[in-house]
């Protein structure tokens, strides 16, 4: 099982984050813990989305895509 998931601080509202994992509660108290040097700073998170994927190739293709400037529009309209 494959999960990408997008995230949104609580504390910025304009900072978001997509990853992916194959336990999304457990990645996303990991991230409230500060275990992430990359979310720490914008602790607390919550989860605003998650999209499961049986294909671990296919999951990665669509975070890659989320990370780019349409995938970000789409994250934009879709996730929010």
């Amino acid at each position: 099982m494959h999960y990408v998931y997008y995230l949104q601080s609580v504390a910025f509202p304009d900072q978001y984050y997509t990853g992916l994992m194959n336990d999304v509660q457990t990645r996303l108290a990991a991230h409230n813990a500060g275990e992430s040097k990359h979310t720490a700073k914008f602790k607390p998170w919550m989860l605003l989305s998650f999209r499961y994927f049986v294909s671990e190739e296919t999951a990665l293709a669509f975070e890659k895509y989320l990370k780019t400037g349409s995938g970000r529009a789409l994250a934009k309209k879709r996730f929010r």
